[in-house]
């Protein structure tokens, strides 16, 4: 089995060097840098290392599922090469190993590049030079920006999508509550701050507004500031090491809000569990994937596909980890557009399939959904299920929620 190897100088992976069948062209191809009649070579950036590491599991999830497209054949008889950048969550490691990728290694795409301000550091860059970013590992609403932005192309539900979708919750079920939130002082923070604010009718309806830095080595202080506002319903809109931070120590000092956590860090494994069972325990956020703790999934055809692929491609992976679903379906809508796309793989062409996605099922998106996309509208999922942890795994309750 093919392993991941960090290059210390230029921090990156090597590229995956699976052997494929040689392509039987039926039609002249077209090609930009990064694709030939063998190859297709992608390009990626995570944090590998730093405060938000936990996301790197998106990357090593996707590059084990175009391992297992590549064993069996690839695409369209290529095979994908993926070239993983660690930039640390840090914006300038994002524009110099972003740059590296595009101008050094020359690959036709980037893909699946985590976080909000890391993405957005690149975001005028790749569109100046008409290359394809693609299916973010970031929900904030700036990615659907067709008309400014028409090289980049989100994936899941914006997190304006998501925090209306609690405001309205809020609303119907603790509708006279005092209402805080605790947020990542950066775009992912502030998307769903604004639009809890939106959704709620006003700013006044949030007694207490605590921003953190991820340079923070806690959060203690934001959660006292919460408690003592008399808060009684929190918005965590936190990534992994922070929201169990926050959970932990709600937990510590007795408070008993009514905790709503961003989707961003609806892991059990990496949030819930190190905060305590206990203290997660009726912890509410939402999902557009299927949880791969529940155990009514054991019998679901795409959730046995989906342990198959783990059990072959990541064996040593945390299965109870969302971001390995999240990975591996990011990497299948990858893989629908590059086949769609056939031989002409010039960056237009994959844009072009990449914002014409029309019903796209895949074995982990929660059922009743699919991707939907056009060039007026790119993010291609926007359905959302409420989910509640019971102490053992997330159960969904409300109606699917479309927008």
């Amino acid at each position: 089995m093919s392993r991941l190897v960090r290059l210390p100088m230029l921090g990156l992976l090597l590229p995956l060097m699976t052997t494929v069948p040689a392509l039987a062209q039926t039609s002249p191809a077209k090609y930009d840098a990064g694709a030939d009649d063998k190859t297709i070579k992608i390009g990626t950036t995570a944090p590998l290392s730093g405060p938000v590491s936990a996301y790197a599991q998106i990357a090593k999830s996707a590059e084990a599922y175009f391992r297992k497209v590549n064993d069996e054949g690839g695409i369209n008889g290529r095979r994908i090469e993926m070239l993983i950048a660690d930039d640390a969550y840090s914006p300038p490691k994002t524009v110099e190993q972003t740059r590296r990728l595009v101008e050094s290694d020359e690959v036709l795409l980037i893909f699946g590049g985590v976080g909000t301000p890391t993405n957005s550091a690149v975001h005028k860059y790749l569109n100046d030079r008409k290359v394809p970013q693609l299916f973010l590992g970031s929900g904030a609403a700036k990615w659907d920006d067709p008309k400014n932005f028409p090289w980049t192309v989100g994936w899941q539900p914006t997190y304006r999508d998501e925090a209306l979708a609690y405001a309205k919750y809020i609303g119907a079920s603790h509708p006279n509550a005092k209402v805080g939130a605790i947020y990542q002082n950066d775009d992912l923070g502030k998307d769903y701050l604004k639009a809890l604010e939106e959704g709620l009718g006003g700013a006044d309806r949030i007694v207490a507004k605590a921003p953190y830095e991820t340079t923070q080595p806690t959060v203690d202080t934001q959660v006292l500031l919460l408690k003592n506002s008399g808060a009684e319903v929190i918005l965590v809109a936190a990534t992994p090491k922070f929201a169990a931070q926050t959970i932990r120590k709600i937990g510590e000092i007795g408070w008993k809000p009514v905790i709503i956590l961003s989707n961003v860090s609806a892991s059990i494994s990496g949030v819930l569990e190190p905060a305590g069972r206990d203290n997660s325990l009726g912890v509410i956020s939402s999902q557009y994937l299927k949880d791969a703790t529940d155990p009514g999934l054991k019998d679901d055809a795409g959730y046995k596909e989906w342990v198959a692929f783990m059990d072959k491609y990541l064996p040593e992976a945390n299965k109870s980890d969302w971001l390995n679903v999240y990975g591996y379906t990011i990497a299948q809508t990858l893989v629908s557009v590059l086949k769609a796309a056939g031989n002409d793989l010039t960056r237009a062409n994959v844009m072009k399939q990449a914002t014409g996605l029309k019903n796209v099922q895949l074995p982990m998106l929660i059922n009743g959904t699919a991707l939907n996309n056009s060039a007026e509208r790119h993010t291609p999922m926007t359905s959302l299920q409420l989910i509640r942890y019971d102490g053992t795994r997330w159960v969904p309750f409300g109606d699917l929620l479309r927008n």
